[in-house]
């Protein structure tokens, strides 16, 4: 299982959000080339980039930051970027520019089309974002709760041919009160294709419990607040991932 480190991008900055909220902000780093350059450093295999700005605005706003991350790490390890990706043509500038995976949260949701456009016409390199609270989706920075049932929703998408979908528990992102683990493999077992599970990760008892339901189809954990603030070592937690996984496959 990949241990993704989150970096969240706010006015070029490194930053952690409490549960979305804008005003909520802790400010880890001036510099985003070089914490993901720390990551790549301690062992990361994937990063995990949003654009707050860009998903508020609904176009990227981050630019010189992702361009800056792009040529520390980009060849080295995938990027999986998101905020604020609305059309083909800055998915296509993204791809272009060293991104490996777009991110679509909202505009899957109310523009289900735009979804199934990117994934015909950039396969392999979409993933969605599924936003929820209590098995309903949440969309705009989660300011908003929807009618629609996640299940539902990513059963459609995985129809549309998504690499993977990126489940996040609303209630606990950035609470570090551990992930919602029951939700997650209630979603992936539905799927067949892979789930990233995404907030509440709190130190390497959350990594454990992610192992042992790995086999249900969950490939991958975003991690943010925890790596950030101290609470899991990411290079521990990467190599007990690692160690668990061969377990398994022994």
């Amino acid at each position: 299982m990949l241990i993704i480190p989150a970096i969240d991008l706010k006015d070029g900055k490194c930053v952690r959000l409490k549960q979305g909220a804008m005003d909520k902000v802790t400010v880890f780093s001036d510099d985003p080339a070089a914490m993901a350059a720390q990551w790549l450093k301690l062992g990361a295999r994937r990063l995990h980039v949003i654009d707050l700005n860009g998903a508020a605005a609904g176009r990227p706003k981050n630019e010189a930051a992702i361009k800056a991350i792009t040529a520390a790490v980009g060849g080295k390890l995938p990027i999986q970027l998101g905020g604020g990706i609305r059309d083909l043509d800055t998915i296509e500038k993204l791809i272009d520019s060293g991104v490996s995976y777009v991110i679509i949260g909202t505009a899957a949701v109310k523009t289900p089309g735009f979804l199934h456009e990117a994934c015909t016409a950039f396969p392999g390199h979409v993933l969605v974002a599924l936003d929820a609270k209590d098995g309903k989706v949440a969309v705009d920075g989660w300011s908003k709760l929807t009618g629609h049932e996640v299940l539902d929703l990513a059963k459609k998408f995985q129809d549309y041919g998504v690499e993977a979908i990126i489940y996040t528990d609303i209630g606990r992102d950035g609470m570090l009160t551990g992930v919602n683990i029951d939700a997650t493999v209630t979603l992936a077992k539905a799927l067949s294709v892979p789930v990233i599970a995404s907030g509440g990760i709190n130190g390497l008892d959350d990594v454990r419990a992610l192992c042992k339901v790995e086999a249900e189809g969950i490939t991958g954990a975003v991690t943010g607040r925890a790596i950030y603030e101290g609470k899991l070592d990411f290079a521990a937690a990467q190599k007990l991932a690692d160690e668990l996984s061969k377990k398994r496959e022994a």
